[in-house]
């Protein structure tokens, strides 16, 4: 009976530390246990619009809400989707927009480039298609024509190792 007990007593023991062991290991996210990175996003204002040349009666291009409104749904989003664990961001960035005549974000560039500045750039595409607010064409002489907007930011990174 002693001999039964004492079996009983380590299988079970043996078994419960075994479950202790596998719920303390964390394999999969020994990275971001270990690092840790802040951005601070600064998006300058005026948004610059490029005007469009041998034009008697332009109108800029605008957003609904506004470009205040604008700015805060970009830097909220750049915060919710930039992968800002896989690069480093720090300096000015200007991304030029092409806007169509149907008030569509039809293109995206961004400068400078830098090492492994694609990323980035591909995120940053991403993000700007997701805003879901509709740009108001630009009009030349009454009608509606592509136009470019700029936007100029400053990005800072801080890693951390923990």
């Amino acid at each position: 009976m002693k001999t039964l007990a004492l079996f009983l007593g380590i299988f079970i023991s043996n078994l419960a530390l075994a479950q202790y062991d596998v719920e303390e290991r964390d394999d999969h996210n020994m990275m971001t246990e270990n690092n840790k990175s802040i951005l601070k996003i600064d998006i300058r204002e005026p948004l610059l619009q490029v005007a469009v040349k041998k034009c008697n009666d332009f109108k800029a291009l605008h957003i609904e809400g506004g470009i205040p409104a604008y700015k805060e749904i970009l830097k909220n989003y750049m915060y919710d989707y930039l992968n800002s664990e896989f690069y480093v961001l720090n300096g000015d960035f200007t991304f030029t927009l092409i806007i169509d005549e149907n008030g569509k974000l039809t293109h995206m560039e961004g400068y400078p480039k830098v090492s492994n500045s694609e990323i980035f750039f591909d995120d940053m595409k991403y993000i700007l298609r997701r805003i879901k607010k509709n740009w108001i064409p630009a009009s030349c002489n009454g009608k509606s024509v592509t136009s470019q907007i700029k936007i100029k930011m400053n990005l800072t990174s801080i890693t951390t190792d923990l």
